[in-house]
């Protein structure tokens, strides 16, 4: 299985279920940026439910469509201390929560200028984490129908995943009850290294 995928930040559990199985991996990163999808947000499990962590781009309106490698992060919003701070509130109580936190702190630390660039070390960051290989290619051309590749850049787009995984046990569960395909950080905080097997176990639809 040869894997398109989008780099998005701190993808769904979909995203890594399809990266946990796959033969190769290739990013696309010549295409338009699209709001509304996970391309710079991510869901978590907050005290109140789900909970939307967003973080803010530059728009360009003289520039027409834009591509998302060339999209740059707002950096007039703290959005960096708002995140972490909703992610300690989230899983402060979770059992992997302070075995990762030293892992993931440094991205809410740097300033990153392009979204994309942030989001590949996201990805670098989990991968390390979770103790999963992780090479991939990056497409040079966009291509609509991309022949000779799993398509999975749908993912990237949470209103179009349908997939739903086996029940873990969430921090706030027994409140809220399991919400399905969160962040990968939902899972590896709550399950850590055994989020890896978790992911090889899943069945994409």
């Amino acid at each position: 299985m040869n894997l398109l995928l989008h780099p998005t930040y701190f993808p769904s559990i979909s995203h890594f279920v399809a990266m946990a199985q796959a033969d190769a991996i290739t990013f696309e990163v010549e295409d338009n940026f699209q709001k509304q999808t996970n391309r710079n947000r991510m869901y978590i499990y907050s005290p109140n439910g789900m909970q939307l962590l967003n973080i803010p781009v530059k728009h360009n309106p003289k520039a027409g469509h834009q591509k998302f490698k060339d999209v740059k992060i707002e950096t007039a919003f703290d959005w960096q201390k708002q995140h972490f701070k909703s992610l300690e509130a989230a899983y402060r109580a979770s059992p992997f929560f302070e075995y990762f936190e030293d892992d993931i702190r440094p991205l809410f630390e740097k300033k990153h200028i392009y979204m994309m660039d942030l989001n590949f070390e996201a990805l670098e960051i989990v991968t390390q984490c979770l103790g999963m290989p992780f090479e991939y290619a990056k497409t040079e051309e966009y291509f609509h129908d991309a022949v000779g590749f799993d398509d999975l850049r749908t993912l990237a787009n949470g209103k179009k995943d349908l997939n739903l995984f086996e029940e873990y046990t969430q921090v706030f569960g027994d409140k809220h009850g399991y919400i399905n395909n969160l962040s990968i950080l939902d899972l590896l905080f709550n399950e850590g290294r055994y989020a890896l097997d978790y992911l090889k176990r899943q069945k994409l639809v």
